[in-house]
């Protein structure tokens, strides 16, 4: 499958102004060459996933390889500094197969196989003014209101335009609109989509854009807060609220991440009424290697939570399944640990148990209940010629009154080589 050709670069003159900018001055020319940066980054995955009940295809098993070549410019020199990345992903088959596809790993295609190969092509113009930089082009966001999900080969890609400013100390301010979005696995730029898991909402209902405006203040360097602002055109809009926290005790580090995100339908409701109260938050204590994680999230209002298909939802039960169904509560325990406390540098350990129940079941009047446990290592090689290559390996077990049980089994190894 070829790259694709579509870059959802207008307007096109913020593009040409950055090159031609570098091209023409010998000053400026060096600073957005000698400032550049490259990388490769390399992720093969085998996911097996099986289902153990419902109908429908039962198991999904794959095994491919990815490819991320990223290209980071300098900045032109002038009080408007101009610049030019660029992103190139590639996604390669090694085991796939009619009745074993829908891993995520790799496109499906009619027919029920999946592709040799598929590829992409992200570039993103960028323009900066002391501290504030607006980039255009291709982006993967790690924002409350949408977060990108990269837990396959290659990552989701949104298009649009991003804007951030930290022209005060301690406080960024982040804004923009995103209107395309090119999945996991594919190759082609598409509307954005409400996801619809467990049938909360109306399927395939898309957006013209998602606008987002957004703050994060450092009030000290052990308190910060962050506000977001989204508004899914004629579907949704949301306010997001966060308070993250530290605090030595002990010798060790207590920690809290609480949030609350409000969530109602807006413009013409294209995916009718939408109205949801998320709250949820996790407390922690991390010491000598061990750390001990305690999470509580609660679903209120008429629906479910409401993101953009595809994404990860901001929420800190998010593994297998999201537990955002309408009145759905959830807990969830989860302990880490850092063999380096055992002198094993580059191993740790996670364990993880969440549990969900009272679920409205969309269609019926019953509650349901779901549970998974995940367990994982993962070293990472401290020194050598392989130094950062990883070595990642999950379980995950899942089981649910409403929705498909599954066992899954996942072993990842990726490492990043640095070019320039």
């Amino acid at each position: 499958m070829p790259i694709a050709s579509r870059q959802a670069l207008s307007p096109a003159h913020l593009l040409s102004l950055a090159i031609s900018t570098a091209l023409l001055a010998p000053a400026a020319h060096a600073a957005f060459i000698d400032d550049s940066s490259a990388s490769l980054s390399t992720t093969n995955i085998y996911l097996n996933r099986d289902f153990r009940e419902g109908d429908g295809q039962n198991k999904r098993e794959e095994w491919g390889q990815g490819f991320i070549l990223g290209i980071k410019s300098g900045y032109t020199e002038g009080s408007a500094g101009f610049g030019l990345d660029a992103m190139g992903l590639l996604g390669l088959k090694f085991d796939s197969g009619g009745g074993r596809t829908g891993t995520g790993l790799l496109p499906t295609q009619e027919g029920g196989g999946a592709p040799d190969e598929f590829s992409r092509l992200g570039l993103t113009a960028k323009v900066k003014v002391s501290a504030t930089e607006l980039r255009y082009g291709s982006h993967v966001p790690d924002l409350p209101v949408v977060k990108a999900s990269d837990s396959r080969l290659l990552p989701q890609v949104f298009e649009g335009g991003l804007l951030t400013s930290a022209e005060l100390e301690g406080l960024t301010f982040t804004g923009g609109r995103l209107d395309k979005v090119i999945d996991r696995a594919s190759s082609n730029s598409e509307e954005l989509v409400l996801n619809n898991r467990n049938k909360r909402f109306p399927g395939g209902v898309t957006a013209d854009h998602l606008n987002l405006a957004g703050l994060d203040y450092q009030f000290n360097p052990l308190l910060k807060g962050r506000y977001f602002h989204a508004e899914l055109d004629d579907i949704y809009r949301q306010n997001f609220f966060n308070l993250l926290a530290s605090y030595p005790l002990g010798g060790g580090t207590l920690g809290a991440d609480l949030r609350l995100m409000l969530s109602d339908d807006s413009g013409l409701a294209k995916a009718g009424r939408i109205d949801n109260r998320a709250l949820n938050g996790v407390f922690s204590y991390a010491h000598s290697g061990h750390k001990l994680s305690l999470a509580y999230q609660a679903m209120s209002g008429d629906t479910g939570y409401a993101y953009i298909d595809g994404s990860d939802p901001y929420l800190v039960n998010d593994s297998a399944n999201d537990y955002a169904n309408p009145d759905e509560k959830s807990w969830s325990a989860r302990y880490d640990y850092n063999f380096a406390a055992l002198g094993l540098p580059g191993l740790n350990f996670v364990a993880r148990y969440i549990k969900g129940s009272d679920a409205r079941i969309i269609g019926s009047d019953e509650r349901g209940s779901e549970h998974e446990h995940n367990l994982e290592f993962k070293y990472v090689v401290q020194s050598g010629p392989a130094k950062n290559l990883y070595v990642r390996l999950r379980n995950a077990n899942f089981r649910s009154d409403f929705a498909r049980d599954s066992d899954e089994y996942r072993v990842v190894v990726g490492y990043t080589l640095p070019i320039l």
